[in-house]
Formats: structure tokens, C-alpha cells, sequence
């Protein structure tokens, strides 16, 4: 059974950084593709960044320039930097792996708020 387990993520001032932690407990080399997600009340889940295959990226205009979306195959790890919060990233951020285009795995999901 796949399990994708998060930590990380908090409370954050307005500029400040944080970094999300999503650990495999398989090899994270079988998935396709693997993001981050986020949810904020109110509005509906979207992508905030993707991994495609261990080395294409993709990123929300939203957040390029201030997030950084990584994977480490040794610890079958995924990470998210984030840089230069803004209040407006204040959701709840889920990972996800599976299919390019159909993510089948998804974590427990970990808010992250940022203060102005």
C-alpha cells in the first residue's frame, strides 16, 4: 500500500521561509510524476508544482521565483522550499504522486499560514 506522509510547514511571517516534507514508503522512482498541491477555504484545490519523471518542473505563475520543488531518490523524499511566503499562500498544501496527468496517491495534507 503506497503512503505518502507530510511534515513540515507552520506558521510563517511575510517574507519568511518554510520547507514541506513528503516521505514514500515505496520507491519514488515508480511514479510518473509527483506534486505539490494547495487548498485554501474557499477556493478550490490547485497545483502548485510538479516534478515529471525526476527532472522536468513546472510551477503555478503564482509561486515561480519563490518555490522550489525537489525529490530525493535515495530517501524516496519529496520537498517544496518555499521563499518569499506571501499571506496569499496561507492553505492547506497536500502531496501528490502517480500518473503525469492523474495523481493517485495523495498525504494527509499540513497547513501552512502566513502572517503579514
Amino acid at each position: 500500500q503506497v503512503q505518502l506522509v507530510q511534515s513540515g510547514g507552520g506558521l510563517a511571517q511575510a517574507g519568511g521561509s518554510l520547507r514541506l516534507s513528503c516521505a514514500a514508503s515505496v520507491r519514488i522512482y515508480l511514479f510518473d510524476a509527483m506534486a505539490w498541491y494547495r487548498q485554501a477555504p474557499g477556493n478550490q484545490r490547485e497545483v502548485v508544482a510538479k516534478i515529471i519523471r525526476g527532472d522536468s518542473t513546472v510551477y503555478a505563475d503564482s509561486v515561480k521565483g519563490r518555490f522550489t520543488i525537489s525529490r530525493d531518490s535515495a530517501q524516496d523524499t519529496l520537498y517544496l522550499q518555499m521563499d518569499s511566503l506571501k499571506p496569499e499562500d496561507t492553505a492547506v498544501y497536500y502531496c501528490a504522486a502517480g500518473g503525469v496527468s492523474n495523481m493517485n496517491y495523495w498525504g494527509q495534507g499540513t497547513q501552512v499560514t502566513v502572517s503579514s
